[in-house]
């Protein structure tokens, strides 16, 4: 189905723009443009000068200034052998290549304590630790930080016409990653300390993303060995995820453009990097320094643009033959998720 691909194509031709960057403002939009130029498009776009009214701008920078306002908080830590949260793994039980959606162990902390372990993170050693609880953690878990930001984006509000469903923090370094995924949500994500760094691909993309169902499996961390076990969920829970690694090793670039052809000789991805006082208006970050960003989650509209992209996702789409494959592997299908 070449419509597909043609697809692609005519979103960036006639909405999104055809290289892979992102629109910049220099200042925050009137409420109509914002939901004119980017929200009823689908169009991402960087906020310059968004937030420099925070006081988190300076005041987050300090150490000291976190763990004394927050000395008798009790937060969520996510611990992970290699930064990758939520993100697709061997699988324990069967042999390679088979994989599972692995989940980080999450420990409540006091926040010095675990501001101290996301410092001494480093995956060369076997121990990654990131703040990202995603549960609008930043209005229960780091409410004592609340007068520092804004409780809500305004602009974005009176457009949007509701307040965010949830406000969350993020605390990590360079070794925390996101893998690909899609999220349903308005995302505004407001970079404070360090810098983000993000690739992007539209709904009409969904098939790049080759979304598959795997097997839901939990990082253990042992105290006494000091090395992660994963064990599969009993009973046995599916999750629908990204099969995509978009940046792979040089050694594994190979086998995965062949694996998954429509990603990698698909149309670029957008790329941004977001610094502190910049708004992104959104899905796979990584992280350089200590990053400490709050986004800001507001409910999507399940309007006609919603009921496309379910449509969209439900065709089963047959790749361009791939040359050096041999005839019996000549077309891949990329198949619906069940609903």
């Amino acid at each position: 189905m070449r419509e597909i691909e043609a697809l692609w194509e005519d979103v960036r031709e006639l909405t999104l723009g055809n290289t892979s960057r992102i629109e910049r403002l220099t200042s925050p939009p009137s409420p109509l443009r914002f939901l004119r130029d980017f929200v009823s498009l689908n169009k991402p776009c960087i906020i310059s000068n968004a937030t420099l009214h925070w006081p988190a701008l300076h005041l987050w920078r300090s150490d000291d200034y976190l763990t004394g306002s927050l000395s008798s908080s009790t937060v969520s830590v996510h611990l992970t052998p290699d930064g990758r949260a939520d993100a697709l793994a061997l699988n324990p039980a069967e042999p390679p290549p088979s994989l599972c959606f692995a989940s980080a162990e999450t420990r409540r902390l006091p926040f010095p304590e675990a501001l101290d372990l996301i410092h001494r993170s480093n995956a060369g050693d076997n121990f990654v630790a990131y703040a990202q609880q995603q549960n609008d953690c930043f209005r229960s878990e780091y409410s004592a930080l609340g007068s520092d930001c804004d409780s809500h984006i305004q602009w974005a509000s009176e457009a949007l016409g509701c307040l965010p469903e949830a406000v969350n923090l993020w605390i990590g370094t360079h070794w925390s990653e996101t893998s690909f995924h899609k999220d349903h949500y308005e995302n505004l994500y407001a970079v404070v300390c360090g810098e983000k760094h993000f690739l992007l691909l539209p709904p009409t993309d969904v098939h790049r993303m080759y979304i598959g169902e795997y097997p839901a499996a939990q990082y253990l961390y042992s105290e006494e060995t000091g090395e992660f076990k994963l064990e599969l969920e009993e009973p046995k829970r599916w999750v629908p995820w990204c099969s995509v690694n978009p940046n792979p090793s040089q050694e594994d670039l190979d086998s995965e453009m062949e694996k998954f052809p429509l990603y990698f000789n698909g149309p670029k991805p957008f790329e941004c990097t977001v610094k502190p006082g910049e708004v992104l208006f959104l899905q796979s970050p990584d992280d350089r320094g200590l990053t400490i960003a709050v986004n800001y989650w507001y409910d999507m509209q399940y309007d006609m643009k919603y009921a496309y992209f379910n449509f969209l996702q439900s065709i089963q789409y047959q790749s361009l033959p791939d040359p050096s494959a041999n005839e019996t592997e000549s077309e891949e299908i990329i198949k619906p998720l069940p609903h």
